[in-house]
């Protein structure tokens, strides 16, 4: 049970104020770091990633509006107080100087939006609607934000596991918003968990593995620059993990090509769940998938979440905390994802050895040599197999067209090839 341990690492991570850089991401990254090892990769300010330049290293230390000596906003008690950002400031202003850089929800009145400014500079506060409202129009206010940049490293992370072949599977999340957790901590937590159980559970895996945290698109992008060939030639199925902490069901987001073996895979699961929210690629919208399969790269990355970004109303706001959060669903994902790489590891494509008709199977005691009326799922999955054994089809295809689950095909296609069948293709 990693539930209990899911919680506890949320409950270190949560106060941390994060960004695309600063020392809140490198804190939270060393937390997830003491659950699965990653090594950190870096891109030093000024760098420029294709048509990208990595931003100077952003880090905050206070902020605070006072009113009348009284703080009405404070930084430390909620760190979206603050745009992501925001140049240091500080001043006594009066509330027509101050209103213009202050933010809020009128149709969300408790919920404190988050902004970012990471590639202009800027100042300013977010505060729900309800505090705007009693805010004074008349007098002065204390205006203090404490922030600096400088000359740093925006960091990655990685964690790549080799396998027999070179082919790679890919699981990548983000970790650069602050207190937000379906949006922000869900992702890494259940990648890093994820990561440290793979290891436990696959000692001598098939394929190689690659899992990465990083800053949201700017990580990627920079990722690419350094990888993306690497991952041109090798990457044969990619996913990312992003807002799949609470409690709905999943959200199965297509690659661009929509037939890749992440899409095979990822239909798989929601079909053997009866899940059928299941939607295509959209450039328009999305998290890191969009650099992954945007243009020159094209990659075979699908997305996994839960109540997917943008689609539900706690989304880039303070009420997007704890209280959403399911953690035994994202213990379970963990166990969903380990078995999404278990029908991975053992999917092949097979070519039927014997094209003459249908072989004897009683014979070979493959099928009852006692007529009756019911048929078991062994023997319906052997007349699959050995019917679609033809090298064009590989078992996902099978259990999609057969509504066969991958645990049969794939332990009825093991005797299929032990009684000499079928036989494996490379």
């Amino acid at each position: 049970m990693i539930k209990k341990q899911i919680e506890k690492t949320f409950d270190k991570l949560w106060p941390l104020c994060r960004s695309i850089t600063g020392d809140g991401y490198q804190a939270s990254l060393d937390i997830l770091s003491k659950i699965n090892s990653f090594k950190k990769i870096h891109f030093k300010s000024g760098t420029k990633v294709f048509d990208w330049v990595i931003p100077q290293e952003w880090n905050i230390k206070n902020a605070y509006i006072k009113y009348k000596g009284q703080k009405i906003i404070d930084f430390k008690k909620n760190n979206l107080h603050v745009i992501g950002y925001s140049s240091a400031i500080k001043k006594k202003l009066t509330f027509k100087d101050l209103k213009n850089n202050i933010f809020f929800l009128k149709n969300s009145p408790n919920a404190v939006p988050y902004l970012t400014s990471y590639y202009k500079k800027t100042w300013g506060f977010c505060l729900s609607f309800n505090q705007y409202k009693k805010l004074k129009k008349k007098g002065i206010y204390d205006v203090l934000i404490d922030s600096s940049f400088k000359k740093g490293k925006l960091t990655i992370g990685e964690d790549i596991i080799k396998g027999k072949s070179s082919k790679e599977i890919m699981f990548s999340s983000y970790l650069c918003h602050p207190s937000m957790a379906n949006n922000e901590l869900s992702g890494p937590l259940v990648l890093t968990y994820l990561a440290s159980e793979f290891k436990r559970k696959f000692k001598n895996p098939r394929f190689t593995y690659r899992f990465v945290i990083l800053p949201e698109t700017i990580g990627s992008i920079s990722y690419l620059s350094k990888y993306g060939k690497v991952l041109k030639n090798k990457l044969i199925a990619g996913f990312q993990l992003s807002c799949i902490g609470d409690k709905s069901h999943y959200t199965f987001k297509t690659s661009r090509r929509e037939n890749t073996l992440a899409d095979k895979a990822g239909i798989n699961l929601m079909n053997d769940q009866k899940n059928t929210n299941i939607i295509k690629f959209d450039p328009a919208i999305g998290s890191d998938e969009r650099q992954y399969c945007s243009p020159g790269f094209d990659l075979p990355f699908a997305s996994f979440s839960r109540s997917i970004y943008t689609k539900y109303s706690e989304y880039h706001t303070s009420l997007d905390n704890k209280s959403i959060m399911s953690f035994e669903k994202m213990e379970r994902t963990v166990n969903d994802l380990l078995n999404l790489v278990f029908n991975i590891e053992n999917n092949h494509y097979y070519n039927n050895k014997y094209n003459k008709g249908e072989p004897f199977l009683s014979k070979r005691n493959l099928f009852r040599t006692l007529s009756k009326k019911e048929r078991d799922l062994d023997e319906i999955s052997i007349w699959w197999i050995l019917n679609y054994s033809d090298g064009k089809h590989d078992l996902f295809d099978i259990s999609k067209k057969s509504g066969l689950k991958m645990i049969s095909l794939i332990r009825t296609a093991k005797i299929l090839q032990k009684s000499k069948l079928i036989t494996q293709l490379k």
